[in-house]
C-alpha cells in the first residue's frame, strides 16, 4: 500500500457530542492497522475543490474515530454525511507524536485540539491529560480520558468546568511528575506550553494547525517557519509535521 493511496472508508457511527461538534466512526480495517497517533485524515467533501484535513482521535479495532468542529463550508458538508456512506480518504498522513515506552507523559488539548490526544494518550504506559475548553458546554471527550486510565485536570475560561484560567496552570503543577509532554490546540497556547516545558527542563511535541490544500507537500498552503542547523527554514506542516519539536518552531515568525 502506497502512502498516499485512497481509500473508501465507511461512516459506521455518526453523533454531535457538543454544538457544532460531531463524532465519526469510520471503518477500514487496513487503514485502522496502520494509523498512527497524531496523524490526520485528508478527506474529499461533495461539492469542495480541496479535501478537509482532520485529525485521527482514535483508533479500534478496525475503525479510525474523528472529532471535528463546524469551521466552514467543507467541514458543513461534512457533518451532513449519513450513517452507510463511503467517505473519500487520503491517508493517514502525517507524522505524529514519538511516545517512548516506560515513559510519562502529559497530553495538552485545547479546544478542538482535545481530540488527537486521545489516541496518542493511549499509547503512554502512564498519562496525565490537560484539557482546556471555552466553558463547561464546551468540553467533549473527558470521559474518554478517563476511561483511557489518564488522571484528568480540566481547564475552561470561565470556570464552569475544572479550574478558571488556561492549560498552562494544570500543567505547571503536574510538570515535575512527566518525562514529557504532547499538545494540540491554538498556537498561543502552543507557544505558553512550550516556553513553560523550556523553563523546566521538559522535552516538548506540538501539532501544528495550520490550513491545508494538497496534504502532501505540493504545495505551499500549509508551510511554517522552523529553526533548523543551518538557520531557519520553511517546512511543510502536512508532510514534515503536523507533530513538531517545540524548540524547532519559530513561534514569532
Amino acid at each position: 500500500m502506497k502512502k498516499y493511496d485512497v481509500h473508501m472508508l465507511e461512516l459506521v457511527e455518526k453523533s454531535e457530542i457538543a454544538k457544532n461538534i460531531f463524532d465519526f466512526k469510520l471503518k477500514n480495517a487496513q487503514i485502522a492497522k496502520i494509523t498512527e497517533p497524531g496523524q490526520f485524515l485528508h478527506i474529499a467533501v461533495p461539492g469542495m475543490v480541496l479535501r478537509r484535513p482532520i485529525s485521527v482521535c482514535d483508533v479500534t479495532d478496525d475503525c479510525i474515530r474523528i472529532v471535528f468542529r463546524i469551521k466552514g463550508d467543507g467541514t458543513r458538508r461534512l457533518s451532513e454525511a449519513k450513517k452507510g456512506d463511503m467517505l473519500d480518504v487520503l491517508g493517514p498522513l502525517g507524522n505524529g507524536f514519538d511516545i517512548e515506552k516506560g515513559k510519562t507523559y502529559a497530553f495538552v488539548g485545547g479546544g478542538i485540539g482535545v481530540p488527537p490526544m486521545l489516541y496518542s494518550a493511549k499509547r503512554a504506559e502512564k498519562a496525565y491529560a490537560v484539557l482546556g475548553f471555552a466553558n463547561k458546554d464546551a468540553a467533549i471527550l473527558c470521559g474518554d480520558f478517563k476511561e483511557a486510565g489518564c488522571e484528568l485536570f480540566i481547564a475552561t475560561e470561565d470556570g464552569s468546568f475544572g479550574v478558571r484560567g488556561f492549560v498552562t496552570e494544570p500543567l505547571e503543577n503536574i510538570i515535575d511528575r512527566v518525562d514529557g509532554v504532547c499538545a494540540c490546540g491554538p498556537i498561543p497556547m502552543l507557544k505558553a506550553v512550550a516556553e513553560l516545558c523550556r523553563k523546566n527542563g521538559k522535552p516538548c511535541q506540538v501539532s501544528l494547525e495550520e490550513r491545508m490544500g494538497c496534504g502532501i507537500g505540493a504545495c505551499l498552503v500549509c508551510a511554517c517557519k522552523t529553526h533548523g542547523e543551518n538557520g531557519d527554514e520553511y517546512k511543510h506542516v502536512c508532510k514534515n509535521g503536523p507533530v513538531f519539536n517545540a524548540e524547532e518552531v519559530a513561534w514569532n515568525g
